[in-house]
Parts: structure tokens; C-alpha cells; sequence
């Protein structure tokens, strides 16, 4: 292994790794291990070290619950509560260049995940793009998620942050630029770079938005959701002393026994970002519609077929009837105060404009429905709001299929990440995401332009057709798929549709 120079951060010296002429440093510490009096609190800087710190394996990652879901977060790893707040850094040349900054927050449902998966991997962004890639492993589930009035709240999101300013004093030394940082991430994670955006604290750390599959999700304060978690705990909620010191195994192994009690029953993960009043003051799309985030270049986008996602789950899952269908729609509606006027018009519309172009059956609209409300609508809502706002407003829609289960995913929920980063030829991949020509051209095309918008706020690069910016007229939206083309307002009968419903 050739070894990179030594660097000296401002926490100590460390030495990375070279791999195609990109220097890599892996699990650098941005915080103090978030134990014993430190957890559930915002994290603080790491302690300075003495010796060269050997940053060539990435480090454990955040304590976690055990998933089903290899085929995506990779086989099981050494976690640690202690040692895995940590980054990843790929870089061209270790000098003054100020490259953009690349900074990668990964997804899973704030539940699971880590910078460790083999997506993620920075070496073909940086060396196609001559940018520097970051990615994080931050808090997840209870412990970067519990919310406690006026004694924890959104510490993950936090972590966010600590390593963004870590990145706004050290990035320089690495070649990267601290005035040119584009945040990006993917479901959980792109709904925290879309909740960075409203956030005060951040203000300043980030200059560009890429957010892929951004998820609405309940922002409120679900305190029977964290009561239920902390009583398993056999302690009374609230008392975050003795949260503070139950083991983090038994932490794990009840929030793992939550999710698997209370996910079957649809019921609201309340490990997720909310409105404290401290942290976080408003709703992301609220704070958009009101300006906050103004100067900030947004791309957003989802997957057409994001909760197709769901059949691989439950592969035998059986198909439903039209009544079933109006039952299951109605029963998210309500949540909302909606009533079945508007379930059946949505339902309605989705079997007219998909004949002859999609699968319009019971299953398929109810997947089209619930990839709508959680993804693509609020994304749309999200654009429309910064577009008022952000003349760099644009809009995508990933349309490639994923070859897995014999097409029957469509372009599903996380297929489009390995196209992003150029890693489609990392082991097992090609399963879910696909292979050969027409993949590989797509993934380059994609990595050109989340490359150009990190560079300048821009997407547009002579591999894509011109890509104009999103506004309420128009909606110009880039279709990615073997051939990229610019559609005005896709599924535009269905947004419509959607006139009627708002996000609370």
C-alpha cells in the first residue's frame, strides 16, 4: 500500500492511503465519542492525539439494529458508540487547489447505514471530477434521533453539522475549497441535507443541495413513540440520566425489537428530525417558501418507482383489490384530514394516465400513490419553493430499471446511487442496479452532471442536453435514463392531482 504524506489537521497529524493517484484517508475523527455524559448531547470537538493517526481502514459505524437488507447496506460491521463519529476524505493532490467539495450524508430511514458502503465509495467522483469526496457516519436511531423537550433533540442532525465545520477548518489542507461545499444525500440522507437547509446553525458550512429521494416525514414531537422506546427501557421517560447509562447493547437490541413491533403497523418512526424550537424552527419546505435558504443552488429529484423498493422486501407479497387499494390510500389521507373525494380522484387519475404507458393495476397505483406522498410530491413542493427563491433550481427523474426480481421494481427506491458515484462495478451491484453499455454511459452522464453542479451550481455539461432551471410553468425535468431527455412536467395529470393535498 503506498502511503500518503503525513498531514497535520487541526487535531492532530495523519496519514492516508494512494489508489489511482487519489489520496484517501479514512475514519478521521470530527467529535468526542458521544458516551456516558456526552450522549444524546451535541457533539464536541474531538481530543487532540499526539501520534500519526493510520487512517486507512474506515472505522466502526454507528450503533445500529441488525437489517435484512444486505443487498443494500453491505454485510454486518464492527459497531462502536465510542469511535465511529468519523469521516472519509478522497482527494486528487494534497496542495492549494481549493477543489469543490463533494459531502455525502448517507441514508436508512435515520435508522441504519454508514459511510462504510461500498456505493459510497469517493475515488471515481474525485477522479473523474477533480473533486474532493467526503463521506460521514453520524448518529442514528434513539441515539441521534431521541427527542426529549429542552434536553435532546436532532444530535445526528448536529453531527451533520460538527462535521461540516470540521470540514470548514480542515478541508483546505486537503486540496478542498471551504467556500465551495455541495452537500448530497439519499433518502434519510437526502431528506437531512433538505432539513440542513433550514437549519440556523448550518447557514454558512454548505453552498450547493443535491437531494435524491428526499422523504417527508413527521416532524412533530411523537412522544408516545419515544415514551414506548424509553419505558422498554424500564425507565421513566424523560430521565436521561439513566438513558445515559444503560448499556448501548441493550439500546440496540431495543430499538431493533421497536422498529420490528411497530413498522408492520405503519406506525411513525419517531427517531427522525423534529421541530424543537431551538434547532430546528420550522419546516425545511416553510423555511424554503419563506426565502431562508436563498442563495443556495438546489438539484432534486426521485425515482419513478421509488416504493416499488418494497417488493423486495416482501417478495410474496400478494397483490390487492381495487377495494383494498381505496381502504389503504384513505387510511394515509386521514392521517392528513383528507377524505375519499380525494382518494378516489387520485386513484382515478393514476389508472388514466399510466394506460398504456405503466402498470395501472391495484398494486402498482398504490405504490405509485405512496412513492408520490413520500417522495415525489414533496420534492416537487420543495423545488417550487426554492425556484421562487434560487434561479439554480433543478429537477430530475430517474427513470432506469432495476433488472432485480425480473423487472418488477422498476426504477426503484436507491438504484440511482451507484450511478451517481460510478460505482456500479463493485460487487453484487449489477444485481439491483444493472450492467453493461447503456448502464455505464448513464452513470458517467450522471457523475458529469452532479460533478458540474458541485464545480458551479450549474448541472449543464456538454454530455447531457440543456437543462433549464425549474419554475411553477414550465417544470422543466431532466428524465435520466439510457436516454436523457428534458420533459415539462412529467406525470403532470398526477401532480395536479396533488393540488388539493398540503404537507403539515
Amino acid at each position: 500500500m503506498d502511503k500518503t504524506k503525513t498531514i497535520e489537521t487541526k487535531d492532530g497529524k495523519i496519514q492516508g492511503y494512494i489508489e489511482q493517484g487519489i489520496k484517501i484517508f479514512k475514519g478521521i475523527p470530527y467529535s468526542a465519542p458521544p458516551v456516558d455524559n456526552l450522549r444524546f448531547k451535541p457533539p464536541t470537538p474531538p481530543k487532540p492525539w499526539k501520534n500519526v493517526l493510520n487512517a486507512t481502514e474506515f472505522s466502526p459505524i454507528c450503533p445500529q439494529p441488525p437489517t435484512e437488507a444486505e443487498w443494500l447496506f453491505g454485510p454486518p460491521l464492527e459497531q462502536s458508540e465510542a469511535s465511529s463519529l468519523t469521516l472519509n476524505i478522497w482527494t486528487p493532490e494534497i496542495d492549494n487547489a481549493k477543489r469543490p467539495v463533494m459531502f455525502w450524508i448517507h441514508g436508512g430511514n435515520f435508522n441504519f447505514g454508514s459511510s462504510a458502503q461500498q456505493n459510497y465509495d469517493g475515488l471515481p467522483l474525485s477522479v473523474r471530477g477533480n473533486v474532493v469526496v467526503l463521506t460521514i457516519n453520524y448518529r442514528l436511531g434513539p441515539l441521534g434521533y431521541l427527542y426529549i423537550p429542552d434536553k435532546t433533540a436532532n444530535v445526528g442532525q448536529l453531527d451533520h453539522i460538527a462535521a461540516l465545520q470540521w470540514v470548514h477548518d480542515n478541508i483546505e489542507i486537503f486540496g478542498g475549497d471551504p467556500n465551495n461545499v455541495t452537500i448530497f444525500g439519499e433518502s434519510a440522507g437526502g431528506s437531512a441535507v433538505v432539513t440542513l437547509l433550514a437549519m440556523q446553525a448550518a447557514k454558512g458550512l454548505f453552498h450547493r443541495v443535491i437531494a435524491q429521494s428526499a422523504y417527508s416525514y413527521n416532524l412533530s414531537y411523537n412522544k408516545e413513540g419515544s415514551d414506548e422506546f424509553t419505558s422498554s427501557l424500564k425507565i421513566k421517560p424523560g430521565y436521561i440520566e439513566s438513558l445515559q447509562k444503560i448499556s448501548v447493547d441493550k439500546i440496540t437490541k431495543t430499538h431493533n425489537n421497536y422498529i420490528m413491533m411497530n413498522a408492520p403497523k405503519g406506525i411513525d418512526n419517531p427517531f427522525t428530525p423534529v421541530i424543537d424550537g431551538k434547532t430546528l424552527l420550522e419546516r425545511p419546505l416553510k423555511a424554503l417558501q419563506n426565502g431562508f435558504a436563498k442563495d443556495i443552488p438546489l438539484l432534486i429529484g426521485t425515482n419513478r418507482d421509488e416504493m416499488r423498493f418494497m417488493r423486495a422486501f416482501f417478495p410474496n407479497m400478494p397483490e390487492i383489490n381495487s377495494d383494498e387499494l381505496l381502504k389503504r390510500i384513505m387510511n394515509n389521507l386521514s392521517r392528513s384530514g383528507y377524505d375519499e373525494k380525494l382518494a378516489k380522484s387520485l386513484i382515478n387519475t393514476y389508472i388514466k394516465e399510466r394506460e398504456a404507458l405503466l402498470p395501472n393495476n391495484p398494486q402498482d397505483v398504490l405504490e405509485a400513490f405512496l412513492t408520490d406522498i413520500g417522495f415525489r410530491i414533496f420534492s416537487i413542493r420543495l423545488a417550487e419553493a426554492q425556484s421562487k427563491h434560487q434561479k439554480n433550481t433543478y429537477m430530475y427523474l430517474f427513470t432506469w430499471p432495476s433488472p432485480w426480481m425480473d423487472g418488477k421494481l422498476g426504477s426503484s427506491h436507491a438504484v440511482e446511487i451507484a450511478f451517481a458515484f460510478g460505482t456500479l462495478d463493485k460487487p453484487g451491484t449489477e444485481i439491483y442496479s444493472g450492467k453493461g453499455k447503456d448502464a455505464e454511459t448513464l452513470s458517467k452522464k450522471m457523475m458529469d452532471t452532479w460533478i458540474a453542479f458541485a464545480h458551479t451550481g450549474n448541472p449543464n455539461n456538454k454530455s447531457i442536453p440543456e437543462w433549464h432551471s425549474y419554475d411553477s410553468n414550465n417544470r422543466s425535468t431532466m428524465i435520466l435514463d439510457k436516454e436523457l431527455k428534458i420533459t415539462n412536467d412529467p406525470f403532470g395529470e398526477e401532480r395536479t392531482a396533488w393540488d388539493k393535498f398540503n404537507y403539515k
